[in-house]
């Protein structure tokens, strides 16, 4: 059996007070609503859609609930 090679070194980590990663997965009709859901009360990066829909990646700000107003 082949040796394990080393893990590599990670880079820490920042993330900013009040911004959540959220990873969606499900059908492409669950996606969206959930989708749809967080983005009425919330403010969101657009989602970063995979696997034909039925998975997702986005940020939301969890301290500001405020309308966006572009």
């Amino acid at each position: 059996m082949a040796a394990a090679r080393p893990r590599r070194e990670r880079t820490e980590r920042t993330y900013l007070p009040g911004i959540a990663d959220v990873r969606i997965c499900g059908t492409e009709e669950t996606v969206k609503a959930v989708l749809d859901a967080l983005e009425s009360a919330f403010r969101t990066t657009s989602a970063r859609e995979y696997d034909g829909g039925q998975r997702a990646y986005l940020q939301l700000d969890t301290g500001c609930t405020d309308p966006d107003a572009d």
